[in-house]
């Protein structure tokens, strides 16, 4: 039976931004919770399993086995109280769909939503769920970029916009980047750049690149990708 675990010093602790709720501990939401609390934030997870639950006893600051389609577990637990928290259901769709309605309902807290499925991540995006991920889907796109070769590194965001790590093509190289007009000739921004044996830095219009570089390169994706896989 699901119980409020928080006192009232706890409650009040989760209104900040340094607490979550994670609820399915399975390998998505367990790594995630447990990455959270590596970074110093309280985390309490919530998941089904009795077994799942004691292997996580100990390692986040709060777990607790409760049925998180229920509204009343959810309050008895102070979900409401929450910022921020993540449905990591990816088993049971509907679970996934009930759990993260019921959060809807409270107007609090701000939703992170595993989808196993592009139905899955339509039908959160109607319930009104802004933040849908497809961690599998996600990466498997990353990856694809990366097993090209020129590419080093790969984000991509809405609306068209990636981040891609790579080397600097020759047409950049050995020159300030102020003189190259790189937006009106490629349609992107070199935005950082790594030194062998350095740390990365923001470049300015005096920044000269060399073939050993890395650099961060932004803009569309289609833009972004064909300057990155220049020669």
């Amino acid at each position: 039976m699901a119980r409020n675990i928080f006192s009232s010093h706890s409650a009040a602790a989760s209104d900040k931004a340094s607490s979550v709720v994670v609820i399915g501990l399975g390998r998505f939401g367990g790594s995630l919770a447990l990455e959270l609390e590596a970074q110093g934030t309280e985390v309490l997870g919530i998941d089904a399993s009795a077994d799942i639950v004691q292997s996580y006893n100990g390692r986040l600051t709060h777990v607790v086995r409760a049925d998180s389609t229920k509204e009343e577990a959810l309050r008895q637990l102070s979900v409401h109280e929450f910022d921020r928290a993540v449905v990591g259901i990816g088993s049971d769709i509907e679970a996934s769909i009930l759990t993260t309605s019921r959060i809807l309902k409270f107007q609090r807290p701000q939703i992170w939503a595993k989808a196993i499925s592009e139905p899955h991540a339509e039908i959160l995006g109607q319930l009104g769920v802004e933040h849908v991920i497809r961690p599998e889907h996600d990466m498997g796109k990353r990856v694809a970029h990366l097993v090209l070769g020129s590419i080093l590194d790969y984000v991509e965001f809405e609306d068209d916009f990636v981040m891609i790590r790579t080397s600097p093509p020759s047409a950049v190289r050995d020159r300030p980047l102020g003189v190259l007009g790189l937006r009106d000739k490629f349609g992107v921004t070199i935005v950082a750049v790594k030194r062998p044996g350095g740390t990365w830095g923001h470049t300015t219009a005096q920044t000269v690149l060399y073939d050993d570089d890395q650099i961060i390169v932004q803009g569309s994706k289609t833009k972004a990708e064909r300057f990155s896989t220049m020669p």
